[in-house]
């Protein structure tokens, strides 16, 4: 895969989470996705990215910008800075009470590709930074 090739997945991923489309986001991934959550454990397959998804619809609504695309010469890992725009809208277990509470972090991810489609994503976001402003 090429650089280029790359970089049109990542959009695509991005893309779809913007659109609040997971099934385009699970449509740039592998079955054996390896999914490093921030701060959390490694989760491993497309059924527990879909799981995580769902989880991520009930608690809370976000969107990116400024999405800046990284991607190595052989196209075989990627990497994205962003800022996450978001609303905490239901209580995620062990972290501050949901009340709708607005924030806007920097964030980043990391991925390794694979026949064409994402087999890793690893996302990293100031946690502090996050709960100070949700009034953790």
């Amino acid at each position: 895969m090429s650089r280029a090739d790359t970089l049109a997945l990542l959009g695509r991923y991005y893309e779809a989470f913007n659109a609040g489309n997971g099934d385009g986001m699970l449509a740039c991934l592998t079955e054996d996705v390896a999914h490093d959550i921030n701060q959390g454990d490694r989760q491993s397959g497309k059924d527990a990215f879909r799981t995580f998804l769902a989880h991520m619809d009930r608690c809370y609504k976000e969107r990116l910008t400024d999405i800046v695309l990284m991607a190595d010469e052989d196209g075989r890992r990627g990497a994205a800075e962003f800022i996450v725009h978001g609303e905490y809208l239901a209580t995620d277990e062990g972290l501050p009470e949901a009340a709708g509470q607005t924030y806007e972090l920097p964030a980043g991810a990391f991925f390794e590709v694979r026949d064409g489609l994402i087999s890793r994503v690893s996302v990293y976001y100031n946690l502090a930074d996050w709960i100070r402003q949700v009034g953790g």
